[in-house]
């Protein structure tokens, strides 16, 4: 019939210090190699959730910062085009300056740069898109932007038509420049044109502006928050450096201890034979 074998105090007492510093290195040595001091809930439940919570809330934010980006991107490329076309409306208002004082084939040619210049107006307002969205060319696009989870966190901007037909500019094309009430129509036509554009200009700029701090804030509070976690989660990887050599030391110290334990009892056994 099988005795179980008893230890001395002493012995025991050995083997479990042993097996607690084993167990203290094993997660010094985890922390190291993870760099968490809490990984799950066993290791402490309320500071894992809570860190987990400020961990999830940077995410979220962090998936609506890229679309903010986005945003200032598309706004960025509808002020580009704006400002482009401008400078075709301004160089069309300087032919209509010209027109007022020239004469036969100068006409001509002033009315056909003219024509030109509507024409392409229109081009480059079909061509400032970006990701498929156009702010400008009249389409009824909307740029709508989510800075959080919060469903009324969120700008709407409303693409505008800066074509040059009636529904936007209203830049009619030019016949002939050789009379003056017709110079005087299209120059009132070229002046409200170039104050449509700037209001628009001021309108998206403002609207980048708005974008350009939620992104910055967007950016700060997800720092704030994996910051938050950390603080709660990570390890201090040079003192479970530290603390690592202190149990490895102690480790050793708890062997020898063992053996001479075992000594002590090895001989007691000397003076039976």
């Amino acid at each position: 019939m099988a005795t179980d074998l008893n230890l001395s105090a002493a012995v025991r007492e050995n083997l479990l210090a042993l097996k607690s510093t084993e167990m203290l290195i094993a997660r010094t040595q985890n922390r190291l190699s993870t760099g968490l001091k809490v990984a799950s809930p066993i290791d402490d439940p309320r500071v894992f959730f809570e860190a987990k919570a400020l961990g999830d809330n940077a995410r979220d934010v962090g998936e609506k910062k890229e679309g903010v980006d986005q945003g200032i991107s598309s706004v960025k490329t509808a002020l580009e085009g704006i400002e482009s076309i401008d400078s075709m409306v301004q160089q069309m208002k300087g032919l209509l300056i010209s027109a007022r004082t020239a004469t036969g084939n100068e006409l001509t040619s002033l009315v056909t740069q003219y024509n030109t210049l509507r024409t392409q107006v229109d081009n480059l307002a079909r061509d400032a898109n970006y990701q498929g969205l156009n702010l400008v060319n009249g389409t009824g696009q909307t740029l709508s932007v989510q800075f959080s989870t919060d469903t009324t966190s969120f700008l709407n901007i409303a693409s505008v038509d800066l074509r040059v037909a009636t529904t936007g500019l209203n830049v009619s094309s030019a016949a002939t420049f050789s009379l003056t009430s017709v110079l005087d129509a299209a120059t009132t036509e070229i002046q409200n044109a170039i104050g449509t554009l700037r209001g628009q200009a001021q309108t998206l700029a403002s609207n980048i502006a708005i974008l350009q701090t939620r992104l910055d804030f967007n950016t700060a509070y997800v720092n704030l928050h994996e910051e938050g976690a950390g603080k709660l989660n990570l390890a201090d990887l040079t003192e479970e450096g530290a603390s690592l050599v202190a149990l490895q030391t102690r480790q050793s110290l708890g062997i020898n201890s063992l053996a001479f334990a075992g000594q002590a009892e090895q001989s007691i056994l000397q003076l039976f034979r």
